[in-house]
């Protein structure tokens, strides 16, 4: 039994007792993520993880980390903590996948003002949801307790995921070629990118939250922006196993503009109808409730399509069928042309 306490610590604000309840109370969640490579339990002072190498012959190691920013903020106002982990892990085992890797492992850290054990146990289930939905193990974690740092209500979450793929089927961009086809993977909404901008717009402080709104189909806004990340990592890795994927793209912060660009070869540009992009009822609010000009908006959010990947265009119907197999309305986004405008909306 532990029977560590500091009287003095606990004077400056930092309960040490907490820590090991939070840790008592996310075993459970943590329990849901194990995979048979995990070598150690919660509470060690490294998390061990032994990768199966059957049928590799080069492994190489894919890491990726990320935090969620300033969608934490809903997180707080709504006192909603139960999903926010999931958009962890969405944001780095989404950039995994871009490199053909599988999650392996991925873990945590927390920061707060003050540790509520339930709250930090609820931020955990979030993570761990995230990473049954990827496939990786939620092998350790930090939970940092910062008073006079951060006020007692808040607290920051960020992790890193690291995953594993055979040399030779590493995605190779430089494959993408003109006449190749652009299929779009369906955000589940904002995802957690712009929300600076988001909160601007909405003055989430002052806003009801709870309120349903008509502009998003009856849903209030904080349910809306609180929908976690979609995590595409099963689909798309089933997909890999039946047709060549030469890129893929995670739309993230920056839009369709910072980021489709990253998954082409000099030379290349993606053609993209904008009456092509399904464009989810949260984006068309925002932009006019802030007045955002289009450029803007697909500059900076992902308008709908969390996901894009770049096939030959005889195999789109095998591609398109597979993703739909696997949970994700896929459709034709565009096609890949020659030029240097990277992207090329119309």
């Amino acid at each position: 039994m532990n029977n560590s306490r500091s009287d003095a610590y606990a004077a400056s604000g930092v309960d040490i007792t907490a820590g090991y309840q939070s840790v008592k109370l996310m075993k459970e969640h943590v329990a849901r993520t194990m995979t048979d490579g995990v070598l150690s339990d919660v509470g060690g002072f490294g998390g061990l993880f032994g990768p199966n190498m059957t049928g590799i012959e080069e492994p190489v190691l894919v890491s990726g980390t990320d935090g969620v920013g300033t969608k934490l903020k809903l997180a707080f106002l709504m006192d909603k903590h139960d999903t926010i982990g999931i958009d962890c892990v969405a944001m780095c085992v989404n950039d995994i996948i871009c490199c053909g890797a599988k999650p392996l492992f991925f873990l945590d850290y927390i920061a707060c003002g003050k540790n509520y054990p339930e709250k930090i146990a609820q931020i955990v289930k979030g993570v761990a949801e995230g990473c049954v939905q990827s496939g990786a193990a939620l092998i350790g974690g930090e939970t940092a307790e910062m008073p006079g740092f951060y006020d007692e209500d808040e607290y920051d979450l960020a992790g890193f995921a690291v995953g594993m793929v055979d040399k030779s089927k590493i995605l190779d961009k430089e494959s993408v070629k003109e006449g190749d086809v652009i299929i779009a993977l369906p955000s589940s909404g904002v995802h957690s990118n712009g929300f600076s901008l988001v909160r601007k717009v909405f003055d989430v402080e002052n806003a009801d939250l709870n309120a349903p709104v008509e502009a998003l189909d009856g849903k209030s806004l904080g349910e809306t922006l609180l929908t976690p990340t979609k995590i595409y990592v099963k689909p798309m890795l089933a997909l890999m196993e039946i047709v060549n994927v030469k890129s893929v793209a995670h739309i993230t912060g920056g839009g369709f503009y910072e980021n489709i660009p990253r998954s082409l070869p000099e030379g290349m540009t993606a053609k993209i109808k904008k009456e092509d992009v399904r464009v989810l009822p949260i984006f068309e609010h925002l932009a006019e409730t802030g007045g955002i000009s289009e450029r803007d908006m697909f500059n900076t959010f992902n308008m709908g399509v969390g996901m894009i990947c770049i096939i030959d265009r005889d195999d789109v119907y095998e591609a398109v069928s597979c993703l739909k197999e696997n949970g994700e309305d896929a459709y034709i986004l565009g096609e890949i042309v020659a030029g240097d405008e990277g992207v090329q909306l119309w």
